[in-house]
């Protein structure tokens, strides 16, 4: 083999191996985080979940992928351990489809409509389509289409390329002494295993196997214990992805591993003992790329059928393997919702996204009931809840320092525009959060001092207190909903209330300087009440500024200042009229 058929035969790796990759990113971003919401969801049933996790894998093309999408959900909590398991041994049929796939390549007849069946035959046509819509469109789902077809392209142009590249190899002996080798069953194994730990791609594997076989000198007693081999190799992914995370998330890859090789020992075991009994002849026989495609699914689907009742035994031995402590330490359900950034889901960008907007909204309802019983010890002080507001101040400033880092990973990935936009509304939203947070913190502080110190509001100031904190806890309600709904005909109902608010702030402390002068008021009392009306008046700016990020992240070349002076100019009878509606909803006795 000359240096130069080398060179080509890398390339031609290459290529197969980045089309496989670009293939599988395309089909991610087209589902747009739908297959992970299916993989969590339909798991309740065994055979369902083999199902989901067959039919999940052959769409992304990887095994590896939903195995380590499922280590994930487990280290999240949001999957159980059992229902991890159906899905780990339908990843491994469904990996199968991309051998098919690749199978196609052996084709070889005369008629036209046969030959339009292989892959170096309708690839170049898939390459074109996929090309043009790149350069001429300009919708995102267009897009995606087209990154599959290139990704299929290439990956199959590399398949050609090395195919082309090795078949000379069938001359040479020294390449056919080292495939003969590999007919030792072990050492076959070792050497599937090995090659795939390394690519960490089974379907890579089995491919890069399959070109080998055009040479003719690939006999299947050489392919099978390779395949073998292969199966077990596709772990690694799963088992690295396992490390730093909980217990039951790495039962999970565990699970993957123990399926793997327990099905590998058993079928090498019966294979090999019927073949020393009554040798199978075919073994002798060229392997071909349908042919390895067969033995590739139909070890799986007879892993799959063998090992699935028993998989409540694969879980008892992850688990015997990882013990559990004698002393629990309890998840918190703060714990649990942060568990939901995981460094697994970056993998999948659309998924991430949407974890990190969940996220994002357990902190703002955090922020908002630390805001509402702020304002409940304004009218009777009580430890108890004045500790709660003290403890979901603490754990919003970890939301935001958590989700923040997480946010800055998931921007460098490839993500879509939807998942671009609402990435950005997270992160600025976030600070708002926050912000809140700290002037329910405030207001608490205020509510003890008055405590301490025994002093208490004239009756008046008491009322017109009472009809700001409504105010504040309508716009607290109506932001809330509408960052975690994305409404945004909701997110145009703040910046009324937020004027409101802005004129009983300036009202309030009018009539309290007023009071003052009548000696109805002390002074110390005056710097108590101006405090929380700032602080309320403050936390109503925070949620304008929550909707009008929604409203600017929707909108191309959004200008906030235009879009608030637009707003408040006298013609627009819109916001009049419902400014107007908020006045008479919240005004003073």
């Amino acid at each position: 083999m000359s240096f130069f058929d080398f060179l080509t035969m890398v390339g031609g790796l290459a290529l197969f191996l980045y089309g496989m990759n670009l293939l599988g990113e395309g089909l991610s971003k087209a589902s747009g985080g739908r297959l992970e919401r299916i993989l969590e969801k339909l798991t309740n049933n065994p055979i369902k979940a083999v199902l989901v996790g067959a039919g999940v894998t052959a769409v992304i093309q990887s095994s590896s992928a939903t195995t380590v999408m499922v280590v994930g959900f487990v280290n999240s909590g949001i999957m159980k351990l059992e229902q991890a398991v159906g899905i780990i041994m339908g990843a491994n049929v469904g990996t199968t489809v991309t051998s098919w796939i690749l199978g196609l390549t052996g084709i070889d007849s005369s008629s036209f409509l046969i030959q339009m069946l292989k892959p170096s035959s309708f690839s170049p046509i898939l390459a074109i389509v996929g090309v043009a819509i790149l350069m001429f469109s300009h919708k995102e789902k267009s897009k995606n289409i087209a990154t599959i077809l290139v990704g299929f392209a290439v990956l199959m142009f590399g398949m050609d390329t090395m195919s082309g590249a090795v078949e000379p190899l069938a001359d040479v002996p020294e390449f056919t002494s080292i495939l003969t080798r590999f007919s030792n069953p072990v050492l076959g194994m070792l050497a599937g295993l090995v090659l795939t730990a390394v690519i960490q791609s089974s379907s890579a594997s089995v491919g890069i196997l399959q070109a080998l076989c055009m040479t003719g000198a690939v006999s299947y007693g050489t392919a099978i214990p390779i395949i073998m081999g292969q199966n077990i190799g596709t772990c690694v992914t799963a088992m690295i992805s396992s490390i730093g995370a909980a217990k039951n998330a790495k039962r999970a890859a565990l699970v993957h591993l123990y399926f793997n090789v327990i099905g590998t020992i058993v079928f090498m075991i019966l294979f090999y003992s019927v073949n020393a009994v009554s040798p199978f002849a075919f073994l002798a026989d060229a392997a071909t790329p349908f042919g390895i495609a067969a033995v590739h699914s139909l070890f799986n689907i007879a892993a799959t059928i063998c090992l699935l009742p028993f998989s409540k035994g694969l879980v008892k031995l992850a688990c015997l393997t990882i013990r559990d402590e004698d002393k629990r330490q309890e998840t918190s359900p703060e714990e649990r919702i942060l568990n939901l950034l995981d460094a697994r889901f970056l993998e999948t960008p659309s998924y991430a996204v949407e974890q990190s907007h969940n996220v994002a909204v357990t902190m703002g309802e955090m922020a908002e009931e630390a805001m509402n019983l702020s304002m409940g010890l304004l009218q009777t002080y009580d430890e108890e809840k004045a500790d709660r507001v003290l403890k979901l101040e603490s754990d919003v400033d970890r939301f935001e320092d958590e989700l923040g880092s997480y946010l800055v990973k998931l921007s460098s990935r490839n993500l879509s525009e939807k998942d671009s936009h609402t990435l950005s509304n997270i992160l600025h939203c976030i600070g708002d959060f926050e912000r809140i947070s700290d002037h329910a913190r405030n207001i608490k502080e205020a509510a003890q001092e008055m405590y301490q110190k025994k002093l208490k509001f004239s009756e008046k100031a008491q009322k017109e207190l009472e009809v700001f904190e409504r105010a504040i806890h309508d716009i607290l309600k109506i932001t809330m909903l509408s960052f975690t709904e994305d409404d945004l005909s909701l997110a145009k109902q703040v910046e009324p209330l937020e004027e409101v608010i802005d004129g009983l702030n300036l009202e309030i402390k009018q009539r309290h300087v007023k009071r003052l002068r009548k000696g109805k008021c002390t002074i110390e009392l005056g710097f108590v009440l101006s405090d929380i009306t700032t602080n309320f008046e403050r936390v109503s700016d925070h949620c304008s500024n929550i909707a009008v990020c929604l409203l600017q992240v929707n909108e191309d070349e959004f200008d906030i200042h235009a879009y608030l002076d637009e707003l408040k100019k006298e013609d627009n009878m819109d916001f009049a009229g419902k400014v107007m509606a908020y006045r008479e909803r919240y005004q003073l006795p």
